[in-house]
């Protein structure tokens, strides 16, 4: 997919000279009453979205040239038709340098736009560190649209008094709206994370934070919708892990060994901004997190990417029997094979978190791991 792209942006570059070119040998060998000044005035106009400034004025240039050396090749037919034909090469040559500029000057807004667009995304959403808590940490964003990068999924992962805690989520809805949930969401469980006592307190704390901001703020959709939101506390040295799923993608848990297990919540619960339809007292599931394994964390963005038949992808069939050194070579295999899967990309963002329990003494070895199905 990526190579068929590359070759149709060489191809689209190469048409205004092919079609000067192709317009010249025309022009040289038929009729004089044949002309071929569409395919002269369309060169600049091709080049302008695709060239600098610079290079479409060469090309205007080039295609005036060819007409004027046509003029000495053939007979001209009368005067009128060659100056009309080297006034309209001129013309619309002129107007491919002004469609030049405006472009130009788009491209630049859209450049700052993006720089001010990840530096707040970085600000809300900053990478974690890859050791946290005597645990190996990864995290990856990856945005359905290039060049895309604030949108509503979101994780974190904080060393506490408590252990290692950590949060994935997805909120409703896109754009700014979304961006400010996420830092709502983000800033609630920062805090929380370090004062509650229990993750259930935690995910109560997430709660109200929310409903607190939706009566503060109005026409703001992302406060009047939900979050799906897996929590995860991580006590230090017990081998075990407590997860509160908030009407979240289960986890998986990807053993040393290749063996997979989807840890899948005892009681199902609301995503949190629901509580108006009823409450239910939140409870963590308790699981073995053996040394060696590796925690998966992800939003929908993975499990609803789909393949050129629509079928959806599954993480846990694709992942089964893989063996992976450590959490980077998780996400970085599994990001390629969705592209893969897809051809290209995902309708939806994807975050991606992964936290490994490292087997004591063991080196770090990072080294290329494919997923092969």
């Amino acid at each position: 997919m990526r190579q068929r792209t590359e070759g149709e942006r060489r191809l689209v570059r190469a048409l205004p000279v092919l079609l000067i070119v192709v317009g010249f040998i025309f022009d040289a060998s038929t009729p004089p009453e044949l002309t071929a000044a569409a395919l002269f005035a369309g060169a600049p106009l091709i080049a302008a979205p695709f060239y600098s400034g610079r290079a479409t004025a060469a090309i205007g240039a080039g295609s005036l040239v060819a007409v004027v050396g046509l003029w000495f090749i053939q007979d001209l037919p009368n005067l009128g038709e060659g100056a009309s034909e080297l006034f309209t090469v001129l013309t619309v040559g002129g107007l491919a340098l002004v469609i030049n500029r405006i472009l130009r000057r788009s491209d630049e807004q859209l450049a700052s736009a993006r720089v001010i667009a990840e530096t707040a995304q970085r600000a809300v959403l900053p990478t974690p560190a890859s050791r946290i808590g005597g645990l190996h940490v990864a995290a990856r964003y990856e945005a359905a649209q290039a060049d895309a990068f604030i949108g509503g999924d979101l994780f974190a992962v904080q060393d506490t008094p408590h252990g290692v805690r950590l949060i994935v989520g997805d909120v409703r809805g896109k754009g700014l709206q979304a961006v400010e949930a996420v830092a709502v969401v983000i800033g609630a469980f920062r805090e929380a994370a370090e004062q509650e006592s229990s993750l259930e307190a935690v995910a109560r704390r997430l709660e109200r934070a929310l409903a607190r901001e939706g009566t503060r703020r109005d026409r703001l959709d992302a406060f009047e919708g939900f979050t799906t939101a897996l929590l995860g506390e991580i006590p230090r040295g017990d081998g075990t892990v407590r997860l509160v799923n908030r009407g979240h993608p289960e986890p998986l848990m990807l053993h040393a060994d290749g063996a997979l297990d989807v840890l899948v919540p005892a009681e199902p619960a609301l995503p949190l901004g629901m509580a108006d339809l009823g409450v239910w007292p939140d409870r963590s599931d308790e699981r073995s997190f053996p040394a060696g394994s590796t925690l998966l964390f992800y939003t929908d963005g993975l499990s609803e990417a789909r393949d050129a038949e629509g079928v959806f992808y599954d993480p846990r069939a694709r992942l089964l029997g893989a063996i992976f050194p450590g959490p980077d070579e998780v996400l970085d295999a599994l990001v390629d094979d969705v592209r893969r899967y897809t051809g290209g990309g995902t309708n939806d963002d994807m975050a991606l978190l992964a936290v490994n329990r490292p087997i004591e003494g063991q080196p770090d070895r990072r080294r290329t791991v494919r997923i092969v199905k």
